[in-house]
């Protein structure tokens, strides 16, 4: 652009735009020039009009074109460079004032286009802010009402319907948030759009501007648990950058860690593990043991194992596994990782030699310190022993790292677990752990039965020294025969003393030898004496305290649970079953009792006989016993039918006519059984009791996703009970039930059959409920969009080969049929809803003509307009026009499943809206938003605008204009 050519400046201004559209220009120069020109006009009006005619061209384009970009680009360039340095001369201000005179300008066209009625204005007028505010120095100058206006402009905008624009307003807002002001409208602004904008990109927008203060963490926290993959990972990323860990309680970090390493999108994971772990390590010089202890790992052990495995599964050397601690001067390694060779080599380095090890692990055991019952209620001392227990805990689990090949060692290491066990101020704690490390040391499975069987047996009957009974008539008679001696000799000495005195020696003699005769039944008097106090026996007493029992039984439950079941009950195992398990049932000590359940339900697993003896008992106890012990009693029996594999069903298939007449008795008792299972497991979701009915969810669950029970009443159960607000606090509830309908429905047709079949009873217990039930609140679109999604064909693992009727043609015949019942009832309207969004086949043929023939039926009947406009536009897809199906329904995925397990937005919102919020976010700008790689399966608008797409020039726009004029 020659600035020294004399023309109109309008040309020049055009020009400069024009260029500006193309990536290859230097934007620098275009500005430099337009600059120059513009320092030299006097009056600056026209120059301020035709900039903004030129503007307005690409303002009116809302698709992120690169020559409108470019030209965006450009106009903040420009706008930017009149931006003067801070001058603390106050002579010089009135200078400054006219240097931002275009910048004013700029701004305060934009706020006056930003309230267009068109979106693409109001985009690029929020984009225009955002930039131009972001291309501002730090201590940049502006106008304190025309700063306060474009905090008002931005405000607004930020509630706009057009994610875009929200997102633009959002960014521009940056700079305007104070964090230490409680009452700053941003910081309001941001906290209201992480929490209830539906759009993910406007949500990842806020989270990459949003100041970490103590009123937005908690908010910034929480997203961490949104619904979409792209939130949760900047959520991370900014926690890792902005967010100091001692800023975080102790429950969130390890929430952070537990949630984020286990996330089901690889990328969350990763982001945890490359920026949230190495941020907390530097914060703590890098000392893998601090970060521990920040962590609390005593209680949360599991979240700690996870973490130190994604700490060293990033060590790049084995040398960066060689920041262990020492637990003494011995070789002792508490952790170490596996990295290929060299990790081998380091094992061998760092790892002790078993035989120590042992030796150390027996010593730490044998001092943990023992509380009497007065000492327990002192909670120092108390969390004092449950630290020194959590440590011999750790220690044992190390046993399973250590070569246990050498026999001296392993030797050595049998015989100090041995002695562990035996010891009776072992924890209880530890007894489960130290067994299954004493088995996994153990090498044949007979040796292994009788050794824990000898330990139980030396536990439960010690050999203790006792003494014989002794008669105490007999004992006292001793006693006084003993006293008569002693005083006898004393009288022969005194006497003997007068004898001599009086020199009657031949009776001094005889005194003598009475005296010698005397002592020696004296001695032999008094040796009798303690023969019978040191009359003591070693011999075998049988203790029956709860301590005691306690002990043998949990030693009896990890060892059945570590035995293979295919090798069936021994002799030794039944003997255990016989005189410690069926004994401790019905001990008056809830924790004996509670183990020994446990002991029996896993016992029975090894034998069907076994199973089938005490299937009765077991029911029993589910009902008549204390919670937590009913709850061990369900799990076993949840466990027989998972293995044993009754399939059981709602309506049990009719006898065979042809059976002998043994068989129908056996399969009717058998069926009566399972009618009585049933029953109770049914009756237990209603039980007041969370645990015992999320227990019975779960196992209800397990069964069902197993194929051991295929029932439509229940599966509607188990839908009821997740929407149910009642169980809206039971979080593993939640989640089971969660992930199971996704996986359930997903795995076969069958289940699929099953899910459509519970449909119509799931609904109509909504529909009826009473409004003092809990069920009233329930959002029933959302229930239908769920059964929706869940019997989708295309949701299928393995899709099935094309078949004449498919789950939605089956639902959707139910759906008309359930419409014609009562066509006045106000839940048609949702029942027509729910048609247009089934995957019904637009094929010809019996089913699509038996369907149109119900759809002509209910537009007789049905009145309401909105149903009939819905059910005229299926009968025009069944006619063969496509044109109207709407393809967006098939691009959804479970949205409903992930808004409801409170991950994202409000729980009433419906699959629908997050089906809009994704459609809308197709064409979101992303920037300052860390970038994602693309969808692999972009959207059908997405798709579409792809093809639409042209690379608009808007020189042919401004010729037009121009011609015109």
């Amino acid at each position: 652009l020659n600035i020294n050519m004399p023309g109109d400046s309008d040309l020049e201004i055009e020009e400069a735009f024009r260029r500006a559209q193309k990536a290859h220009n230097n934007k620098a120069k275009l500005v430099a020039s337009l600059k120059n020109r513009y320092n030299k006009l006097e009056d600056k009006t026209e120059f301020h009009e035709e900039f903004v005619r030129c503007l307005k061209y690409a303002m009116i384009i809302y698709t992120r074109e690169p020559a409108v970009e470019n030209v965006i680009d450009f106009v903040t360039r420009f706008a930017a460079s009149f931006e003067t340095p801070v001058n603390e001369n106050p002579d010089e201000e009135e200078e400054e004032e006219d240097e931002n005179e275009f910048l004013n300008f700029l701004l305060n066209f934009l706020l006056e286009s930003h309230g267009a009625n068109s979106h693409a204005v109001r985009f690029r007028a929020c984009q225009l802010v955002n930039k131009l505010l972001g291309s501002l120095s730090e201590n940049a100058q502006i106008d304190d009402d025309l700063w306060d206006r474009i905090h008002e402009a931005m405000l607004i905008r930020v509630t706009d319907k057009y994610p875009n624009v929200r997102i633009q307003a959002a960014l521009a807002m940056s700079r305007l948030q104070d964090p230490s002001n409680v009452d700053c409208p941003t910081i309001k602004a941001y906290m209201l759009l992480l929490e209830n904008d539906s759009n993910p990109e406007v949500r990842r927008a806020v989270l990459s501007c949003i100041a970490p203060s103590a009123t937005t963490l908690s908010k910034i926290y929480k997203r961490t648990r949104d619904v979409k993959e792209k939130v949760r990972k900047l959520a991370y990323q900014v926690l890792a950058e902005k967010v100091h860990i001692r800023a975080l309680s102790i429950a969130q970090r390890v929430s952070l860690l537990h949630e984020g390493l286990s996330d089901s999108a690889d990328s969350v994971k990763e982001v945890v593990k490359t920026h949230l772990l190495p941020a907390w390590l530097r914060m703590q010089q890098g000392d893998v043991l601090q970060l521990l202890h920040r962590l609390d790992v005593e209680n949360c052990a599991e979240t700690a194992v996870t973490t130190l495995q994604a700490i060293f599964s990033m060590a790049t050397s084995p040398d960066d596994l060689q920041n262990g601690v020492r637990l003494d001067e011995r070789k002792l390694i508490p952790f170490v990782k596996n990295k290929g060779n060299e990790g081998e080599e380091l094992l061998e380095r760092l790892l002790p030699e078993t035989a120590i090890f042992a030796e150390y692990l027996y010593s730490y055991l044998k001092s943990i310190t023992q509380l009497s019952e007065e000492q327990r209620a002192d909670m120092t001392q108390l969390e004092m022993v449950m630290t020194q227990e959590f440590i011999g805990q750790q220690l044992i689990l190390l046993v399973g790292c250590l070569d246990t090949s050498e026999e001296g060692g392993r030797k050595r290491m049998v015989a100090v677990l041995q002695e562990i066990l035996l010891m009776p101020n072992t924890p209880t704690s530890l007894i489960g752990l130290l067994v299954e490390k004493l088995i996994g040391i153990l090498r044949d499975d007979a040796q292994k039965i009788q050794m824990v069987a000898e330990i139980i047996s030396d536990v439960r009957e010690p050999i203790l020294p006792i003494s014989e009974p002794v008669d105490e008539n007999e004992k006292r008679r001793k006693q006084v025969k003993l006293a008569e001696v002693r005083v006898q000799i004393m009288e022969a000495k005194q006497t003997l003393e007068e004898c001599i005195s009086c020199q009657d020696f031949s009776r001094a003699a005889e005194l003598k030898d009475s005296i010698s005769q005397l002592e020696e039944l004296k001695n032999q008097l008094v040796l009798e004496a303690s023969q019978s106090a040191d009359n003591i026996k070693e011999q075998r007493v049988e203790k029956s305290d709860a301590k005691t029992l306690l002990k043998c039984l949990t030693m009896c439950a990890e060892l059945f649970k570590q035995m293979n079941i295919k090798r069936g009950i021994c002799p030794t195992m039944n003997a255990l079953i016989e005189s410690l398990i069926l004994p401790g049932v019905s001990n008056p000590n809830p924790a004996v009792r509670n183990m020994a359940v446990i002991c029996l339900g896993t016992a029975a697993l090894h034998s069907k006989d076994l199973a089938n003896t005490h299937l009765v008992l077991l029911l029993q106890i589910t009902q008549l016993d204390e919670p937590k012990i009913r709850i061990s009693a369900l799990r076993a029996l949840v466990d027989q039918l998972l293995l044993n594999g009754l399939i059981l069903q709602d309506k049990p298939a009719p006898v065979s006519q042809d059976d002998s007449n043994e068989q129908p008795e056996h399969q009717a008792e058998e069926e009566s059984t399972v009618q009585s299972i049933l029953k109770m497991l049914s009756e237990f979701l209603d039980s007041e009791i969370c645990e015992l009915r999320t227990e019975t969810a779960e196992g209800l669950a397990k069964l069902m996703y197993c194929g051991r029970i295929l029932s439509p009443k229940l599966l509607s159960r188990l839908v009821l009970l997740w929407y149910n607000p009642v169980t809206e606090d039971d979080q593993r509830l939640r989640h089971c039930l969660g992930v199971f309908l996704q996986l359930y429905a997903r795995a076969s047709r069958t289940n699929q059959e099953c899910v459509e079949e519970s449909f119509l009873p799931t609904m109509r217990t909504l529909f009826n409920a009473p409004v003092t039930s809990p069920l009233s609140e329930v959002d029933t679109s959302n229930v239908a969009e769920l059964f929706v999604e869940l019997t989708r064909p295309s949701a299928l693992v393995q899709p099935a080969a094309v078949q004449a009727v498919s789950v939605h043609d089956s639902l959707a015949v139910r759906v008309c049929n359930e419409i014609l019942r009562d066509t006045s009832a106000p839940e048609v309207r949702l029942y027509c809803k729910t048609l247009s969004w089934l995957e019904i086949n637009t094929e010809p043929g019996p089913a699509n003509s038996d369907l149109q023939l119900l759809l002509k039926d209910i537009l007789q009947e049905v009145k309401d307009k909105h149903s009939i406009r819905i059910i005229e536009k299926l009968c025009n897809q069944l006619n063969g026009d496509r044109c109207s199906k709407s393809a967006g329904n098939q691009d959804t995925t479970l949205q409903n499943l992930d808004d409801h397990n409170g991950g994202g937005q409000k729980k009433a919102s419906t699959a629908k809206n997050g089906k809009k919020a994704e459609l809308s976010s197709d064409e979101s700008d992303e920037e300052n938003v860390p970038e994602e790689p693309p969808s692999v399966r972009p959207s059908r608008r997405a798709k579409m605008a792809a093809i639409d797409k042209t690379k608009q020039d808007l020189t042919a726009l401004m010729n037009q204009e121009a011609n015109s004029s």
